[in-house]
């Protein structure tokens, strides 16, 4: 899985432990539910910092705790 995947992958999974869907963490965050759904679609190759991090404010939780997933192991990724 590509690191592009993987941060797809981790907001699906949080989507789903929150029970929540992307207009609500779009509200959360303070984005358009258009840029979530672009990373989710990835279409957008490489997310910014920035909407990362609005993503993890819609999540209530940091950047770290973000990354802080079994998908983010170096042995899951590949090179883009």
């Amino acid at each position: 899985m590509t690191f592009t995947d993987a941060i797809s992958a981790r907001i699906l999974e949080l989507l789903e432990i929150k029970n929540t869907n992307v207009s609500k963490l779009a509200i959360k965050a303070g984005i358009n539910e258009s840029t979530i759904r672009s990373v989710l679609s990835n279409s957008t190759k490489c997310p910014k910092v920035t909407t990362i991090r609005f993503i993890c404010i819609g999540f209530d939780m940091s950047i770290s705790e973000f990354f802080n997933s079994e998908i983010f192991k170096e042995d899951n990724l590949l090179d883009e």
